[in-house]
C-alpha cells in the first residue's frame, strides 16, 4: 500500500486553514429612534444637508473668509488631521505583521578555552566563529486569523479617526458661524443700548428743567437719573461680552478677527445673507450622513474584529525562523567557497494551560463590542435628539422673532406717543420711563430671538451631516 506524502498534505491543510477567520459575522445594530421626526415636519425642497457645500450654505463672504481661515489654522483640527496620520501608521503596523521581516545579519565572536582544541591542537586556546545571515525571524503563519483580525481591527480604527475627522470640521464650521452671528448681534446690541442711553440722557435733561421749575419732584428726576445709569452698566456689560466673543471666536479661527469680519455692523443680524433651509430627511438617513454616527460604527466593527484575535488565541500559533548566508571560523575566508550555511526552524505553541487568561480576553472582547454597541445605538438616539430639537426651533423660532419685531416696534411707538404726552404735560415721568425700559427690553428680546433663530439654522445645517462637503473650488 503506498503512503501519501505527509509535507504535501500539511500544506495543503495549512493553506486550507490561513484562509478561515473567526470574526464573527457583523450585522448593523437596529437603530433605536422613531423612523420619522416628532410631528413629521414638512420637507423643504433642495439638496441634503450632507450633500451641500459649505460655501453654497453659508454665502456671506464675511463668514466665508472666517471659515477658510480656521479650517487652515485651527489647532483641534489639526490635531484630528494627525491622529488620522497616526492611525493610518497603526494600521500599516498591524498589516506588515502579515509579511515576513526579512533581514541581514552580520555576527561573530572569539571564546576562550576553545573546546576543540583537545581534538586539532594547531587550533589554538581562542575559538573564533563568524557568520552572514539574510532571513527572516519569529514570521507567524496566520492560519487561524489572528493577526488579519488585528489588522482589520486597526483598520476599523483608522476609519473611525478619519470619520471623527470629518465630525471635527463639522462642528468647527458650525462654531465659527455661531460665534461670527453673535458678534454681529452684540453690535446690534451695543447700537440699541447707545441709541438708549442718549434717549435716557435727554430724560434726565427734561426732567432736571422741570424739577428746577417746580413742575415734577425729586423722585421723577432720581428715577430718570437711575434708568441713564442702567442703561450705562448694560452698554458696559455688553461691551465686555462682544470683547469676550470676539476671543472665542478668535480662538476658533487660530488668529485674529478681522474688522472687515464685521463690517457694516450696524445692520446687525439683518444685513447678513440669508441661509437656504435644508430638508430634514428621515431618520435612517443620519446613519449615513452624520460622521460621528459612521465614526462610532467603525469602532464597533473595530470591536468586533477584536472577538476575532481573541478565538484565535486559542488556537496554536505557527511560526518560522529561517535564514541562508554563510559561517567561517575565519573572518578572512567567510565568503570563500564551502562555508555556506542555512537553516530553517518552525516553531509550534499550543496553549494548555494559562489559568485562564484567554477565556478571559475573550470576555473582555466580547464586552467590548457590548460597549461598542452601546456607544453606537447612544450616538444614533442623539443624533435623532439634537435633528429633532432643530426641527422644532425652525417651527416656532420664525413666529416668536416675527412677534417680539412687532412688539418692539409697538413699544417704540408707545414711547414716542408718551415722551410727547411727557412734554406737554399729560403723562407723568413714570410712564415715560416705563415706555423708555419696555422698548429697550423689547429691543433686546428681539435681537436675541432673531440671533437664536439664525444660530437654529446653523445647528440644523450641523445636525443633519453638513459643513464636511466642499465645492472643488472652495
Amino acid at each position: 500500500m503506498t503512503k501519501k506524502p505527509l509535507i504535501p498534505t500539511v500544506l495543503a491543510a495549512a493553506m486550507l486553514l490561513a484562509g478561515c477567520s473567526l470574526i464573527p459575522t457583523y450585522e448593523r445594530p437596529a437603530a433605536p429612534v422613531p423612523t420619522t421626526y416628532p410631528g413629521d415636519p414638512a420637507q423643504p425642497s433642495g439638496p441634503a444637508a450632507a450633500a451641500l457645500p459649505w460655501q453654497d450654505f453659508f454665502t456671506d463672504p464675511r463668514l466665508a473668509g472666517l471659515i477658510q481661515t480656521a479650517l487652515a489654522n485651527n489647532r483641534d483640527l489639526r490635531v484630528s488631521v494627525l491622529n488620522i496620520e497616526q492611525a493610518r501608521a497603526q494600521f500599516q503596523i498591524e498589516r506588515s505583521a502579515l509579511f515576513p521581516a526579512l533581514g541581514l545579519t552580520g555576527t561573530g565572536s572569539r571564546s576562550s578555552p576553545n573546546a576543540y582544541q583537545a581534538i586539532d591542537p594547531s587550533q589554538g586556546s581562542v575559538a573564533s566563529q563568524y557568520a552572514v545571515n539574510f532571513g527572516f525571524t519569529a514570521w507567524e503563519l496566520d492560519f487561524f486569523g489572528r493577526i488579519r483580525a488585528l489588522k482589520d481591527q486597526a483598520l476599523s480604527q483608522y476609519l473611525a479617526t478619519e470619520e471623527s475627522r470629518k465630525a471635527a470640521q463639522i462642528s468647527l464650521i458650525a462654531a465659527v458661524a455661531s460665534g461670527w452671528l453673535t458678534l454681529l448681534a452684540d453690535d446690534e446690541l451695543l447700537e440699541i443700548t447707545r441709541q438708549t442711553m442718549v434717549t435716557r440722557d435727554e430724560s434726565v435733561r427734561l426732567t432736571k428743567l422741570r424739577f428746577d421749575n417746580g413742575v415734577s419732584s425729586e423722585i421723577d428726576f432720581q428715577a430718570a437719573n437711575s434708568q441713564a445709569e442702567t442703561a450705562r452698566a448694560a452698554y458696559a456689560q455688553q461691551q465686555r461680552a462682544r470683547l469676550q466673543d470676539e476671543n472665542a471666536l478668535a480662538l476658533l479661527l487660530g488668529a485674529p478677527v478681522p474688522a472687515e469680519a464685521t463690517a457694516g455692523g450696524t445692520k446687525g443680524l439683518a444685513g447678513i445673507r440669508p441661509m437656504p433651509d435644508v430638508p430634514a430627511g428621515l431618520p435612517s438617513d443620519l446613519l449615513t450622513e452624520r460622521p460621528d454616527i459612521r465614526a462610532a460604527e467603525q469602532q464597533l466593527i473595530a470591536a468586533n474584529a477584536n472577538i476575532g484575535a481573541a478565538r484565535a488565541n486559542f488556537f496554536p500559533r505557527v511560526s518560522l525562523t529561517s535564514s541562508i548566508g554563510t559561517a567561517s571560523s575565519e573572518f578572512s575566508n567567510l565568503f570563500d567557497r564551502g562555508t555556506k550555511a542555512w537553516s530553517f526552524a518552525p516553531t509550534v505553541t499550543l496553549p494548555i494551560f494559562d489559568a485562564g487568561r484567554n477565556i478571559a480576553g475573550l470576555n473582555s472582547a466580547k464586552a467590548g463590542r457590548e460597549i461598542a454597541v452601546a456607544q453606537y445605538e447612544k450616538s444614533v438616539q442623539t443624533a435623532f435628539r439634537e435633528v429633532a430639537d432643530a426641527l422644532a426651533g425652525r417651527a416656532t423660532l420664525g413666529e416668536q422673532a416675527r412677534a417680539q419685531t412687532a412688539q418692539a416696534d409697538a413699544e417704540a411707538v408707545r414711547y414716542k406717543l408718551s415722551d410727547l404726552r411727557y412734554r406737554n404735560g399729560i403723562a407723568s415721568a413714570l410712564d415715560l420711563l416705563d415706555a423708555q425700559r419696555s422698548l429697550f427690553t423689547a429691543q433686546q428680546s428681539a435681537v436675541a430671538t432673531r440671533l437664536l433663530q439664525l444660530q437654529n439654522q446653523v445647528t440644523l445645517y450641523k445636525t443633519l451631516g453638513g459643513g464636511w462637503a466642499t465645492r472643488n473650488n472652495g
